[in-house]
């Protein structure tokens, strides 16, 4: 048995938990910043940074509480040191190190990407080979994994990603940052009334694009306001997730066929949107040989249970750090062709 404690604070989050074997979840503090955030309608830097600061060691004792382990019980320390904002890594990071320090355990680097995916081991086992929709506030992927803890992307967007998307179309509709939550609350009560372009729906590959998608729903949006029309919010929100699911689920479908896999994973923050979850759900009917596997909702958004169990797969590997560990903010998976 592996006890791990883990770091989180690669943007708004700060979090800290106890994660058991990469599968069982026996703590997991989490302390958000959204209220501090939606004032200025996303992240600002050097806010995050700071109530990261306040929150590191009361999310630790929180943890520690809840789980009932003492640090003499624990294996090792699982930390987040990138990709995210630099100010917001370090905290995590300083924390992490000075826990491990004090208490002489080793330092396991964790990339939060990777953290996001291992998350659906809490809902069942990964098999392999899979392929992993990734789509948050800040990454849109498809990512093969031949074996554990090894991964390819396929495919990425080129631009914005589809988080980001639904948070821009939101503050054009008025709705709270983050706003992904609220558009897939309004679209269920909607009808798709209009059907807005796919980009790169006719190129082959696997990349995705949603900046002319988010210019086409402010193009809406402003040329009704000129006429003097009003617009039905919630059939708005139901056009604008429908082309960005059909644009997610055309791509997943190109990948399954063309790389049969055993498990289909979705994960990200975007990953408790219920329109994507039902699409999915729907596409892997005409895969039955691929078991879908959706991380659970409350791990969808970023916290430390993620990152203890992509910090299990590297201390399975042995892949540890020293103290002098540093933050790595664009990291990410290697492409495909790359890895090969």
């Amino acid at each position: 048995m592996t006890t791990l404690i883990a770091f989180e604070s690669s943007a708004d989050e700060t979090s800290v938990a106890i994660v058991k074997d990469g599968r069982t979840v026996l703590s997991n503090a989490v302390a958000t910043q959204i209220n501090s955030h939606q004032r200025f309608g996303g992240i600002v830097p050097e806010v995050a940074s700071r109530h990261h600061l306040e929150w590191i060691t009361k999310t630790l004792d929180i943890a520690l509480a809840d789980a009932k382990v003492q640090p003499d019980e624990l294996d090792g320390v699982a930390v987040t040191y990138g990709p995210g904002l630099v100010g917001s890594l370090l905290v995590g990071l300083m924390g992490a190190k000075t826990f491990a320090m004090a208490h002489d355990l080793p330092l396991i680097p964790a990339n939060h990407l990777a953290g996001h995916i291992s998350a659906a081991n809490f809902n069942r086992p990964i098999q392999y080979p899979a392929i992993a929709l990734m789509v948050s506030g800040g990454h849109t992927e498809l990512v093969l994994m031949k074996k554990e803890n090894d991964f390819a992307i396929l495919g990425e967007t080129y631009d914005d990603a589809a988080g980001e998307s639904y948070d821009k179309v939101g503050r054009l509709m008025g709705l709270n940052y983050p706003a992904g939550k609220a558009i897939d609350e309004l679209a269920a009560q909607g009808e798709v009334t209009i059907q807005f372009p796919q980009a790169m729906a006719h190129e082959e590959g696997y990349d995705f694009s949603f900046s002319g998608l988010k210019s086409a729903v402010i193009n809406q949006v402003h040329n009704a306001e000129q006429r003097g029309e009003e617009i039905n919010q919630a059939d708005l929100a139901a056009s604008f997730q429908a082309a960005v699911i059909k644009a997610l689920i055309d791509r997943t479908r190109r990948a399954l066929t063309d790389f049969p896999v055993k498990s289909l994973v979705l994960a990200g923050g975007v990953a408790a949107n219920s329109g994507l979850r039902a699409a999915l759900e729907k596409l892997i009917q005409d895969f039955p040989e691929t078991d879908f596997i959706p991380v659970p909702k409350q791990y969808t958004g970023d916290n430390a249970a993620m990152i203890g169990a992509a910090g299990y797969w590297n201390y399975q590997d042995h892949v540890f750090a020293d103290l002098d560990l540093n933050t790595h903010p664009g990291l990410d998976f290697p492409l495909y062709e790359e890895a090969k």
